[in-house]
């Protein structure tokens, strides 16, 4: 099977010397020695196969018996439920605090006051922009960008002259942003006949995909920002009378286990890895940074990529 690590550049190059000395900010007794952490961590929903599998290996590693006293919040992907959230974490006064934003933008006065709270703050998966300065410690996640390039880069290898529609994640989530970019200056956006949003959810997936067959009679290749929307174009595409992965390719990212079973179905054609089980790294840096040492600023999960010679061997063996 054709497997790809991504090369890591800039990006890991920050990782490599952004480092930061940190010590126990919060007000709690955590200090690493033993005593319990206490981790407010806000997960953004649970729009998809990835988003759980990582709810899964979040809450596998940050345990009573790893050493963590943890409060989950679902914000069911509404901003304003994880603004509520991290005043609640903050009000709690957890040693850490810990949260994959629903999207980039608005969490300004929030972050600030976790910061005048002088409580760690780490990011997960997603990130943010904001004005507040240096609003977190670290951030853990994949680089999105270069999964939008390794999926472009695909496309250009073996359909050049493909017909794109793209199917984006949940707009101004730094997901949808950077694997955009990352796609389109590959492909060029010239070969783009249209986008749309599915939200990273099948259900919508489905939907655009169902208006784009209209839209866009032309279009062969699908790009879709996550397995869940490309799943959902498989059943707008065979409901049209159309066969995913020949009449029109699939090109997607998450590598979940029904993305790559329909991979082996020959349905999607390609599959850029967003690996979601990071769960331990996420608490070996919360405890590093409970315990005042150093920390990089920026890790990057390595993903992989697979196309239709996956087995289904390779894909049982697989924890997510």
């Amino acid at each position: 099977m054709a497997r790809k690590t991504f090369p890591r550049t800039a990006l890991a190059a920050l990782s490599a010397v952004s480092l930061l000395a940190l010590g126990a900010c919060g007000s709690g007794e955590a200090s690493g020695g033993g005593d319990t952490i206490s981790v407010g961590f806000s997960q953004l929903g649970a729009e998809s196969g990835w988003r759980t599998a990582n709810t899964e290996s979040v809450k596998g590693n940050l345990t009573a018996e790893n050493g963590f006293d943890l409060t989950f919040v679902d914000a069911q992907q509404k901003q304003e439920n994880q603004i509520k959230a991290l005043r609640d974490f903050i009000a709690q006064d957890v040693d850490v605090i810990a949260f994959s934003p629903v999207i980039e933008t608005g969490w300004d006065e929030v972050l600030q006051e976790i910061k005048d709270a002088e409580i760690p703050l780490v990011l997960v998966d997603r990130t943010v922009d904001t004005t507040v300065d240096d609003p977190y410690v670290t951030w853990i996640g994949a680089d999105f960008k270069q999964e939008g390039i390794t999926a472009g880069e695909w496309v250009v290898e073996n359909a050049p002259d493909a017909k794109i529609f793209e199917l984006q994640g949940t707009l101004g989530s730094g997901a949808q942003v950077d694997r955009e970019e990352g796609f389109d200056s590959i492909v060029g956006e010239e070969n783009i006949v249209g986008k749309a949003t599915g939200n990273f959810t099948r259900a919508e997936g489905k939907a655009a995909v169902e208006a784009a067959l209209q839209a866009y009679p032309e279009m062969n290749l699908i790009f879709a920002h996550n397995d869940d929307m490309g799943l959902g174009a498989i059943e707008a595409i065979e409901a049209a009378g159309k066969v995913p992965g020949v009449d029109i390719q699939i090109v997607t990212i998450d590598g979940v286990k029904d993305g790559l079973k329909a991979l082996h179905d020959k349905k999607f054609n390609y599959v850029v890895e967003c690996n979601p089980a990071f769960g331990d790294q996420i608490a070996d840096a919360i405890t590093k940074i409970v315990a005042g040492e150093e920390v990089p600023k920026e890790t990057i999960v390595v993903d992989k990529a697979f196309d239709q010679t996956i087995t289904m061997e390779e894909i049982d063996a697989r924890a997510f």
